[in-house]
């Protein structure tokens, strides 16, 4: 059987990946780090409550939770129980099959939220969005949402 040949990126091409991959590494540590100094959260923690700030009666099915953070059952199952000991969220036997499980947000998770956007939204701006145009925004989203269906396809 044949081997496709390789599909080698160009040197634009090249220069295009090692940018992403360097500038998603370094935002994420920096926002990281902003999350856990001002609010001591982690970016995964701060992701959760958002998620379950979005969703009906702030209440997510833990498998859908890590779907949407695109986290494995493992690592979701690991944040969740840390954010519980903190008494941010709860974990119940979902009412409607009694085989999943939900995660809820609680008075206290969604007081820390609140305590943590303000901080979080202006690191999110100082460090991309105002050092876009806003034409370089819409097309890194766009570009952003292309790979992300690309991905939900495979």
């Amino acid at each position: 059987m044949d081997t496709p040949p390789v599909r080698w990126l160009t040197e634009e091409q090249q220069r295009h990946w090692r940018s992403f991959l360097d500038g998603s590494a370094r935002l994420t540590e920096v926002l990281g780090r902003q999350l856990e100094q001002d609010a001591d959260l982690s970016l995964s923690e701060y992701e959760v409550l958002v998620r379950l700030s979005e969703a009906p009666e702030r209440t997510l099915r833990m498998s859908l939770l890590a779907d949407s953070l695109a986290h494995s059952r493992s690592r979701i199952t690991h944040t969740i129980r840390r954010m519980e000991t903190r008494g941010f969220v709860e974990r119940r036997a979902c009412a409607v099959d009694g085989r999943g499980v939900n995660c809820s947000m609680t008075a206290l998770g969604f007081a820390r939220l609140e305590a943590a956007a303000p901080g979080h939204v202006e690191a999110v701006r100082t460090h991309l969005v105002d050092a876009l145009s806003e034409e370089q925004l819409r097309a890194l989203g766009e570009a952003l949402a292309a790979v992300h269906r690309r991905l939900g396809e495979a």
